[in-house]
């Protein structure tokens, strides 16, 4: 089973806590799929991903470009993998119904948000009752904390 993880954000915004995740990614010598819902948000992200130099460089591509099989990091708004990625990131909310592909599954969601943390506890319980292993991290101020 696909092991999912849940980050709270009570601190920062996805795009502002997705590098850190992602240069772990890189360092683990994986490659990333990251799915947003929205089209403005998915440019944003791809801005500010080009825009960090600490902790690493963050190299990555979106729908339009030559060769998307060959980025460590793949944004979209669809459901695609064209990098063969194992780890997924979900943004805004996003859903994957078919985890097989993937052996970790990173679900960011706003804290701030009340809808969004009620759509993270459906998102939750419909994974644990597919047997998905399932851990939760909150934001702290100096990194996650995994919560029990």
């Amino acid at each position: 089973m696909t092991k999912v993880g849940f980050y709270h954000l009570t601190r920062t915004s996805a795009a502002e806590a997705l590098p850190q995740l992602l240069s772990r990614t890189l360092a683990s010598h994986n490659k990333a799929a990251v799915w947003c819902s929205s089209k403005p948000f998915l440019e944003m992200l791809d801005k500010a991903l080009w825009a960090v130099f600490t902790p690493t460089w963050l190299p990555h591509g979106k729908a339009g470009i030559l060769r998307p099989d060959l980025q460590p990091i793949w944004l979209t708004t669809e459901d695609d993998v064209p990098n063969a990625a194992k780890f997924l990131f979900l943004l805004e909310n996003r859903t994957c119904t078919e985890t097989t592909p993937f052996e970790r599954i990173f679900d960011l969601f706003d804290g701030h948000d009340e809808d969004a943390v009620a759509a993270a506890r459906i998102r939750w319980k419909t994974l644990k009752d597919a047997g998905h292993e399932l851990a939760y991290w909150q934001q702290q101020d100096k990194g996650w904390k995994q919560m029990r």
